[in-house]
This record gives C-alpha cells, sequence and structure tokens, in this order.
C-alpha cells in the first residue's frame, strides 16, 4: 500500500524544505486547517532523532503562529494521530466559538447543523472569491470565517518567515 504522505500532494504547499512540508487542507468548515507532513515515511515521533523532533514541532508552532497571526481564531488545535495514515504528521486546525464542532473535536459529534455548501452563496470580498456559508430555513450552520486568497497568501509568507526563523 502506497502512504498517501510519501507521494506528490494535490493540496496547496505552503511551506516546503528537505525536512517537511506545510500544506493548506482546504476545508471550508476550518478555514487556514494545515497539516506538517514529515518528508521522510517515519512512522512515530519518538523514531525522529531529538533534534528531528525539535525540528518538527518548530514548524508546528510557526504554522500555528502564523494561523493566529492571520486569521486571528478562537482556538488552536494540535492533534497528532496516524492511525489511518501511519507517517510522522501534525494537523493545526484553527476552531471558532461558532464552529460546527466547538467546542468538540472537529472529528467528533457536531453541536451544530451541518454547514450548507451551496454554489449560490459565494461572495466576494475585494475583489477575490471566497466562501460563505450562511444560515439557511433549515437552520444549518453559517462559516463566517472563510479564507480569502489574499489570507491564503498572507498565511504562506507568515508560515515561511516562522518556520525560517524557527529553524535558523
Amino acid at each position: 500500500m502506497t502512504c498517501s504522505l510519501c507521494i506528490p500532494t494535490s493540496n496547496e504547499i505552503l511551506f516546503q524544505d528537505d525536512f517537511c512540508r506545510v500544506v493548506l487542507l482546504n476545508d471550508p468548515d476550518y478555514p487556514a486547517y494545515c497539516r506538517v507532513e514529515l518528508i521522510g515515511h517515519i512512522k512515530e515521533m519518538t523514531d525522529l532523532t531529538p533534534l528531528n523532533r525539535m525540528r518538527m514541532m518548530n514548524v508546528v508552532f510557526a504554522v500555528e503562529s502564523a494561523i493566529r497571526e492571520v486569521i486571528a481564531p478562537d482556538k488552536i488545535n494540535l492533534a497528532s494521530l496516524g492511525n489511518k495514515t501511519p507517517h510522522v504528521h501534525w494537523h493545526v486546525i484553527p476552531r471558532f466559538a461558532d464552529d460546527k464542532h466547538f467546542p468538540n473535536s472537529h472529528w467528533g459529534l457536531a453541536t451544530r447543523g451541518e454547514v450548507v455548501k451551496d454554489e449560490a452563496m459565494k461572495h466576494e470580498v475585494s475583489g477575490v472569491e471566497t466562501t460563505k456559508y450562511e444560515m439557511n430555513s433549515a437552520g444549518l450552520q453559517a462559516n463566517n470565517h472563510a479564507l480569502s486568497r489574499a489570507s491564503v497568501l498572507m498565511l504562506k509568507e507568515r508560515i515561511s518567515a516562522n518556520a525560517n526563523f524557527a529553524l535558523s
């Protein structure tokens, strides 16, 4: 079986060096949700040398800082599970008090209705198309934290700056 993290990604790469890459998962329910993926196929953090464990966490913290700077979420969740994909990677998930799962894990039970994903609900912010979901007549959850292209570019710049500083 091929490891999904060992092959080129279709997700936008926000940062990459010879050790790891940061990809934007583009989840409309969780804007700026990133995954920090180790380049080499290693199963557990403790299989890394102490120096490389620290290097990985420095990148994770650089991503967390960048997300906080760019979109100011109410909370950041960090997770490293690997049960389905046994390859070192970290999820960096921005959370908002009004997201559909808050305060539960974003993989857990929703506390609000499902997000409406409807083409008719796209709008433009400063000439950049974003997606924003609004309450519908069934009372489904709104996503008021859409990520514009300008925000993605700013996130990419901040992650790169933070990671390069942390790794220097």
